[in-house]
């Protein structure tokens, strides 16, 4: 994975939002998940089709981060979603 991936989301979560985190539920795993901070921006920028690159200029735009840490970050987010299957 790398900017020039799409992301695109691969099922749909249930998800609520509590006190500024996302709990979101897998009822076909039975697991459940919570986000917050960037990761909470990172989902919902996923849930319509863009690239990690966009990702990354949306969050340095929202954070004061460098851009590495920024894109180590997104792109370590990303791969535990994939790795749930969340996303392709």
């Amino acid at each position: 994975m790398d900017r020039t991936t799409t992301i695109r989301m691969k099922k749909k979560l249930n998800v609520t939002d509590l006190a500024g985190e996302k709990v979101m539920i897998d009822f076909e795993s039975g697991k459940y998940f919570m986000i917050k901070g960037s990761g909470n921006d990172i989902w919902d920028l996923i849930q319509n089709e863009i690239t990690v690159g966009e990702i990354i200029t949306h969050l340095l735009s929202e954070y004061e981060v460098s851009e590495e840490e920024c894109e180590a970050s997104v792109l370590a987010f990303l791969q535990r979603m994939k790795d749930l299957d969340f996303i392709f």
